[in-house]
C-alpha cells in the first residue's frame, strides 16, 4: 500500500513536469522546422531571383500595390509620428531651455529609427497581410497547384515579383515616412510652439548626419525581404479553410513584426560599431 501510494506521488508529481518538458521540446521542434522550412522556401526564391526574373508586366503590377499604394498611409502616418515627438518631447526641453534644439532629437530619431520601422510596420500590416491572405486563399482553392500542374512554378509566379518589390520600394516608402515626419515636428514645433524657425533649422543641420540617413535607408532592405519572405511562406503553408487564411495573415504579420525588431537591433548594433569605428571623431559620412 505504501508503495503503490509512493508509485501513485511520484507519478502525479512528474506529470506537470513531464508535461512542460513535451509542450517546450515540441515548440522547440517546431520552431526548428519552421526556420528549415522557410529558409528553403528562401533558398527556393533566390535561385529564381538569379536565374530568371519574372514578366514586367508582373513585377509592375506588384510594385503598384506595394509602393504606390501604401504612400499615403505612410506619408499621413510619417506626419502624425513626427507631431507625437514634438509634443512629448519638447516640455523636457523647454524645462532646460534647449527648445531650440529639439530638431536634432526629432529628425534623428526620425532618420535612425523610426522611418524604417514605421515604413516597415505599414508594410507589414498593409501588405504583408494582404499577400499571406491571397496566397492562402490561392492554396485554398488549389490555385498554386493548379499552376504547377500547367508547368509554372508558383515560387518564381508568385513570390519573386513580390519579393522585388517589397525590398526594392521599402527605401522610397522609408524616405517618405522621414520626410513627412521631419515636415510633422517642424510644423508643430515653429508654428504651433513657436520654437525660431532658423534655430530649430541649423540645430537640425548639424545634429543630422549623412550616416544617420544611410542606416537608415540600409536596414530598410532587411526589413523589406523579411516582409516578403514570411508573409508569402505563411499564405504558401495556409491551414484549410476561411480560419486558416485569417491565421497566416495574422500570423505573418506578427512574426515580420518580431522579426524587424530583432533585425532593428542586431543591425543597430553593428552599424553603431562601424559607426565609432570609422567615424568617432565625429565627421558625417556624406
Amino acid at each position: 500500500m505504501s508503495d503503490g501510494s509512493n508509485a501513485f506521488g511520484r507519478s502525479h508529481a512528474g506529470g506537470p513536469l513531464t508535461r512542460w518538458v513535451t509542450d517546450w521540446g515540441s515548440a522547440v521542434v517546431d520552431g526548428v522546422t519552421m526556420v528549415g522550412d522557410i529558409s528553403l522556401f528562401a533558398w527556393q526564391m533566390f535561385r529564381w531571383l538569379f536565374t530568371r526574373l519574372p514578366r514586367r508586366g508582373t513585377i509592375l503590377v506588384n510594385f503598384y500595390q506595394v509602393g504606390v499604394l501604401s504612400l499615403p498611409v505612410v506619408a499621413l502616418t510619417g506626419t502624425f509620428i513626427g507631431m507625437v515627438l514634438a509634443v512629448n518631447s519638447y516640455y523636457q526641453f523647454h524645462a532646460i531651455g534647449l527648445e531650440n534644439r529639439l530638431g536634432v532629437v526629432i529628425n534623428t530619431s526620425l532618420v535612425r529609427e523610426l522611418g524604417p520601422v514605421l515604413a516597415a510596420t505599414m508594410l507589414a500590416g498593409r501588405v504583408g497581410s494582404a499577400m499571406a491572405a491571397v496566397l492562402g486563399t490561392m492554396r485554398v482553392t488549389e490555385q498554386i497547384d493548379a499552376l504547377t500542374t500547367m508547368g509554372a512554378d508558383p515560387i518564381h509566379y508568385l513570390v519573386v515579383p513580390r519579393f522585388l518589390a517589397c525590398i526594392l520600394l521599402i527605401p522610397a516608402l522609408t524616405i517618405m515616412a522621414d520626410f513627412m515626419g521631419i515636415v510633422g515636428g517642424y510644423f508643430y514645433s515653429v508654428v504651433i510652439l513657436g520654437i525660431d524657425h532658423a534655430a530649430y533649422l541649423n540645430h537640425s543641420r548639424d545634429g543630422v548626419v549623412g550616416f544617420d540617413l544611410f542606416s537608415g535607408i540600409f536596414k530598410s532592405f532587411f526589413f523589406g525581404g523579411v516582409i516578403a519572405i514570411v508573409s508569402c511562406y505563411r499564405g504558401f503553408h495556409c491551414e484549410a479553410g476561411a480560419e486558416g487564411v485569417g491565421k497566416a495573415a495574422t500570423a505573418a504579420f506578427v512574426y515580420s513584426f518580431v522579426l524587424i525588431l530583432a533585425i532593428d537591433l542586431f543591425m543597430n548594433i553593428v552599424l553603431d560599431a562601424v559607426y565609432f569605428k570609422f567615424y568617432s571623431d565625429g565627421t558625417s559620412l556624406l
